[in-house]
């Protein structure tokens, strides 16, 4: 990194590229490096700052406004892709300290590593495009950019940590309903970066005007005409940066009236989800399997008392969490009863979490099986996108040499089909726990005509931790992309009602045994993001491309004309 602060400065069109940071950098060695990572952390920290469990949303515009302010005063890639290195460490590793909460810090510390390696390629891609104007739209496509290559790569991608889940409580939530989760980041980023201009630009103004006055002091007189042009380009590029920081929130703000009403629909269906608890936390919930199992069965009868009791009212279908029976009920005829018994109980098709033994009888498959209380099982989802290091292990023999957990790795098999399947008539689509985080688990779903959506999900596994409340806020923005209700169903918590603009209406606790019942409203219209689907990412991934490709050949041109003759 001290390359960085003893290269010549290269020519770089940014705001504040050529400050005094440099200088006060030579008087005091250092100083302005130690200065900037600091920053860079600083801003990570208020990204991470802006996920729940806390409110702060706000926080991820100006953590992208630091950011960027730091990026743009680098003198070099590898500084620039160091600063975004520091600002990844400072976001993700409070981000996810979950994924090592039973297995020490290894995993933990590599993720947030490769998640931070990201950072890194925006801080040099900020740096290559710096030739380009409009500055701030292209640090903007290129952080929307990164997020789209993290959630793609390696081993299928990790989006957790995109900008639009932190968005949640947010004023950008509604930008969902029109572009997804990509274009409520592309919002936050494009804020943030016309922020950093904002206050760059200011904070150039009295040093300009210092150097005029001294400038009109020593040299002779100039024509008034003869400096117009460049101050009204200016003019314009700080009157557009305003505008965008003031108008992207206030849009999202104004779409959410456009959003569904929570009672608003084609038709409803009374909907319970059944959230059992687990006798213990950690990795050996399921060497309790049969209590974990036993545990839904029991809160399922509970329901159906107080439904014959009239405390409860009669649902259409229940929803039992990932992972409700971790004995396969298709091979076990124990389990297959004890669930036929509670359906017949609550009067209800339930839909199962359960772990299957394939044929092979080496891998498993995580499914969610539509229990009928006459007929027993009937469709299932298999679920499609399975998390890499916890239900498979990508070159075991390899990662096994790093840690002893390895082996406790599971043996699952990504299933296909649509992510829907069909209850009491309804077709419902399923994005089961880590599916909910991949724009395309429920996209595929209401391109099947799901009208309802749900989340089964086991939580156990990662303790007394920020990720339930973080996958529950994916779920929200899920909710308003596709414009539909969506049911939490967890087993150990947080289960959650969410509407279709993205409000919880009801919210079971951690750690106790809870049954939600609500109507809900079934549609079959599509948002625009959902007729979208992946087009607006893919578009900016592009036009960040064809940018990179034009600051080179600027760049080229630059060195050819500031070759000696």
């Amino acid at each position: 990194m001290k390359s960085e602060e003893t290269a010549a400065p290269q020519r770089d069109s940014a705001p504040g590229a050529g400050d005094s940071a440099a200088g006060r950098g030579a008087r005091f060695p250092g100083g302005a490096f130690w200065l900037r990572a600091a920053a860079a952390l600083l801003a990570g920290l208020l990204l991470f700052g802006s996920f729940p469990p806390r409110p702060l949303w706000f926080l991820a515009p100006l953590g992208i406004a630091l950011l960027t302010s730091v990026l743009q005063r680098a003198r070099t890639a590898r500084g620039a892709a160091g600063y975004g290195l520091l600002a990844g460490f400072g976001f993700f590793l409070p981000l996810l300290p979950w994924t090592g909460i039973y297995v020490g810090p290894v995993p933990w510390l590599a993720l947030s590593t490769a998640c931070a390696a990201f950072l890194a390629l925006f801080g040099a891609l900020v740096y290559w495009t710096a030739p380009l104007p409009a500055r701030p739209l292209w640090i903007a496509l290129a952080w929307t950019a990164c997020e789209w290559a993290r959630s793609s790569f390696p081993f299928g991608g990790f989006p957790w940590g995109r900008l639009a889940f932190g968005q949640a409580d947010g004023w950008y939530l509604p930008l969902a309903a029109i572009g997804g989760a990509p274009l409520i980041g592309f919002a936050v980023a494009l804020t943030g970066t016309c922020l950093a201009y904002l206050g760059t630009a200011l904070a150039r103004r009295p040093r300009a005007a210092g150097q005029a006055t001294h400038t009109r002091a020593t040299a002779s007189a100039a024509p008034e005409s003869a400096a117009p042009e460049p101050s009204r380009h200016r003019r314009i590029a700080l009157t557009a940066a305003a505008a965008a920081v003031i108008l992207l929130p206030l849009t999202g703000l104004a779409l959410r009236a456009a959003l569904p009403a929570p009672e608003a629909g084609d038709r409803t269906i009374t909907v319970a989800a059944v959230q059992g608890s687990v006798p213990r936390l950690g990795l050996d919930f399921n060497s309790q399997r049969r209590a974990v199992l036993d545990n839904h069965v029991r809160r399922t009868e509970q329901l159906a008392a107080d439904i014959a009791a009239g405390r409860a009212p009669q649902p259409d279908v229940v929803i039992w969490p990932e992972n409700a029976s971790d004995i396969d009920p298709l091979r076990n005829p124990d389990a297959a009863a004890a669930i036929t018994a509670a359906a017949r109980a609550v009067g209800a098709p339930i839909l199962v979490g359960a772990v299957l033994i394939n044929a092979d009888r080496k891998t498993t498959t995580n499914s969610v099986i539509v229990w009928d209380p006459a007929t027993g099982p009937a469709e299932r989802h298999d679920k499609k996108i399975i998390q890499p290091f916890g239900e498979y292990l990508p070159l075991r023999g390899f990662f096994r040499l790093f840690s002893e957990h390895a082996d406790r790795a599971g043996y699952f098999v990504p299933g296909d089909g649509t992510g829907t399947v069909h209850a009491a008539g309804v077709p419902i689509g399923v994005a089961t726990c880590y599916e909910v985080a991949f724009d395309r688990a429920f996209r595929d779903s209401v391109a099947a005509g799901a009208q309802l959506l749900t989340v089964p999900t086991n939580n156990a596994t990662f303790g007394d931790s920020e990720m339930t409340y973080q996958q529950l806020a994916m779920s929200r923005v899920r909710a308003v992309e596709h414009g539909r209700a969506l049911v939490v169903a967890a087993t150990s918590g947080v289960s959650a009602i969410v509407a279709a603009d993205g409000a919880v209406t009801e919210q079971s606790e951690l750690f106790v045994p809870a049954a939600l019942t609500a109507r809900l409203p079934l549609r079959t219209d599509r948002t625009l993001a959902t007729r979208l689907g992946p087009a607006p990412e893919y578009l900016a991934v592009a036009l960040c491309g064809l940018g990179l490709a034009a600051a080179a050949v600027l760049r080229r041109r630059e060195r050819t004309v500031s070759k000696p003759v």
